[in-house]
């Protein structure tokens, strides 16, 4: 069968069939000869309302929706043809089943047409005003975005700016401890949204878990591009993001090496901008840290549905360096984000909102969420084509950047990778992928947590939640090869957690034990912050962070 082909094989068509005729049947069947099956709990958050199992008419619905989602998932996975075509038509055939939800109906939703009795028609009003405001904004609102304030009850760490360009502001926070540690750590976060992820509030706040510890933090407070920067490219990111941020905090703590840390397409960014450095014969790292990192992109999880040589070319063309540049706005970014989960980031609202005519929560993560961030079409359209597209930064100067071929096999730091066990954006195999890259780290550490991209990630010590899992030795086995196949890269990453240990708690502990190995020796912690060179500019969180998109 060539890559060209589709087909279903008759007999598992026929297979697939029969077993949904039998559960259709039998649902029928429970319908009118055992109703208490039909009035039975349904194991499906949307459906969980008592309201459901009190109308027999919107149960039998709601279960037959569920037999219909099932039946087209399993027709989805049994067709077989390329591999890219299978997943975007599985990735289709979800949200065409998650959008035709009975839930998602005035008509067929018994617990909205409850709360219209309830109110006499005002949740019907107020939801029509919750709909109209939503569109006057051009997206669905997630959160009370006027409960949060940035600098007022998040991203509230002490700190203040000691450098700024024109990409990014850093950030260094004021010591919570008498004595710190003589290295200091710089922390790169995300460009694709807010630093603040990591600083929201003081009890799972990243970024004061570190300052606690006994760390001089700094870390990069992405600018929110406007029109005006829309010709910035991927090199620009790299020079005037994490270079110059690296050799600012070199010269602030006075210090030869630093730690640093990257998160996500931080991350990306970071290691770029070490292989650049080391290509100029600098090795600024003492360690490195990755969280939930693509550094291969041989497995890119599910956005990996949204990309391909058409799309590539089309953003190119429209707004890349080649079209002049352009924008590539925060809110589409955030609508490809929440279709990769819409039950929970799309229809959940479209209920609460707009059916119920309820207004949505006051939580600090959603109102990050909310907060998107542009990118520069130059920028954008090369990380497209060079990571997703065609996976070359893996490939020793296959690429080039700020004038220098990139070759991550020169970033020699010791090196902590962090990977979550349920990650739709970063699958943790992908990011034991972005370790067994580093082929030139002294050594390094991979530890897998449990949930999801930001969940796992933002997992705070004191609340002893969830569970991280670790290998009883730390050296994860380097790639040698170019690249590797998505088949040829699972059996270690599948090995190393057959051999791993899991262990109560967050993995910040873990990691700030490794840490502490390349921390310096103690030194009086700085009664000011900057220098003669690098003095405060504003107090944090920063001007670059409060930029809306």
């Amino acid at each position: 069968m060539s890559d060209s082909t589709t087909n279903l094989p008759p007999d598992r068509f026929r297979e697939l069939r029969e077993a949904y005729l039998q559960r259709l049947d039998a649902l029928w069947r429970d319908m009118f000869e055992h109703p208490e099956r039909i009035t039975a709990p349904i194991a499906d958050n949307r459906f969980a309302d008592p309201a459901w199992r009190e109308n027999p008419l919107a149960s039998f619905a709601a279960r037959a929706h569920l037999i219909h989602a099932e039946a087209m998932r399993e027709l989805a996975a049994a067709i077989q043809t390329e591999p890219k075509f299978k997943t975007r038509l599985q990735f289709l055939v979800s949200q065409w089943a998650d959008a035709m939800a009975p839930s998602n109906f005035l008509a067929w939703n018994p617990k909205a047409q409850q709360r219209a009795v309830e109110t006499g028609g005002a949740s019907l009003l107020q939801g029509m005003q919750n709909l109209l405001g939503d569109l006057a904004k051009g997206r669905i609102s997630q959160v009370d975005e006027s409960a949060f304030e940035v600098g007022r009850n998040v991203a509230t760490t002490e700190g203040a700016v000691v450098y700024e360009n024109d990409v990014i502001q850093l950030i260094q926070y004021r010591p919570r401890t008498a004595r710190v540690r003589g290295r200091p750590l710089l922390v790169v976060p995300p460009c694709i949204n807010k630093y603040y992820i990591l600083d929201l509030q003081p009890e799972n706040s990243f970024l004061r878990y570190c300052v606690e510890q006994g760390n001089t933090v700094f870390v990069v407070s992405w600018r929110n591009p406007q029109a005006e920067h829309g010709d910035w490219t991927w090199d620009d990111y790299v020079a005037h993001g994490p270079i110059a941020a690296i050799r600012a905090v070199r010269e602030i703590a006075k210090a030869d090496t630093i730690n640093a840390l990257g998160y996500c397409i931080g991350g990306t960014l970071l290691a770029t901008a070490l292989s650049v450095l080391a290509v100029r014969g600098e090795s600024p790292a003492e360690s490195l840290t990755l969280l939930t990192p693509l550094l291969d992109f041989a497995d890119p999880g599910m956005l990996d549905v949204f990309i391909d040589e058409a799309h590539v070319a089309m953003r190119e063309a429209t707004i890349g360096k080649d079209a002049g540049g352009g924008l590539m706005p925060g809110r589409d970014l955030a609508n490809a984000f929440s279709a990769l989960r819409p039950n929970d980031l799309v229809w959940n609202y479209v209920v609460n909102n707009y059916l119920e005519g309820r207004q949505p929560p006051a939580f600090d993560l959603l109102y990050w969420n909310a907060d998107s961030t542009n990118l520069p079409g130059p920028m954008f359209a090369w990380y497209l084509r060079n990571t997703y597209l065609e996976n070359n930064l893996i490939r020793p100067g296959r690429v080039s950047c700020c004038g220098e071929p990139v070759d991550l096999r020169r970033i020699q730091a010791p090196t902590y990778v962090f990977g979550a066990r349920e990650d739709h954006i970063v699958p943790w195999r992908a990011a034991y992928a972005a370790a067994r890259t580093l082929a030139g780290a002294a050594e390094c550490r991979f530890a897998l947590g449990a949930s999801g991209h930001i969940a796992g990630t933002i997992n705070p010590v004191s609340k002893n939640r969830r569970s991280y899992w670790v290998a009883p030795e730390a050296a994860v086995p380097r790639r040698k090869t170019r690249a590797s196949s998505r088949r040829a890269e699972r059996p270690d990453a599948e090995a190393w957690f057959a051999a791993a240990q899991e262990r109560p708690g967050s993995w910040w502990a873990d990691w700030d034990r490794w840490l502490a190995r390349f921390a310096g020796d103690e030194k009086a912690a700085p009664r000011r912050l900057g220098n003669r060179k690098y003095p405060p500019i504003e107090p944090a969180p920063g001007r670059y962070v409060k930029e809306k998109a």
